[in-house]
């Protein structure tokens, strides 16, 4: 019976000693990102959203956008909440179709009445984006 109670304790020793020490994998991870690498890159995308937000609402206080939604009955509020809800994705888009939208409107190549169309259809996007979402 001594040779029992022996072998259980060193059996317990053993898987004590096992879930005492770390296994070695443990010691060989690093982070393949850095916590300063991530905070830069989560400040680059929030600024990033930031600019595509303040483009979309700079391109709905425009007259002729004010004009065409009021002519369509959409509030300015229906436009901006859609525009705080859409991702970073849809936000970029539709940012960056405003802005073509208004440079060609700046240089002459489309007209007042092609650019109404353009910021109704760019409400309406964002009219369903935000009711799909909810």
């Amino acid at each position: 019976m001594r040779v029992w109670e022996k072998l259980r304790f060193a059996i317990a020793c053993f898987f004590a000693f096992l879930f005492v020490t770390p296994p070695p994998t443990v010691f060989a991870q690093t982070h393949v990102v850095s916590s300063s690498e991530l905070q830069h890159a989560s400040v680059a995308a929030t600024q990033a959203r930031q600019k595509n937000i303040e483009t979309l609402n700079a391109f709905f206080s425009t007259p002729i956008a004010q004009k065409a939604l009021r002519d369509r009955h959409i509030s300015a509020e229906q436009v901006k909440t859609a525009t705080m809800r859409l991702g970073d994705a849809e936000l970029a888009n539709l940012a960056a179709r405003a802005n073509k939208a208004q440079s060609d409107f700046a240089a002459g190549a489309i007209t007042d009445h092609l650019l109404v169309l353009i910021v109704i259809a760019i409400a309406v996007i964002l009219i369903i984006v935000l009711a799909a979402k909810l």
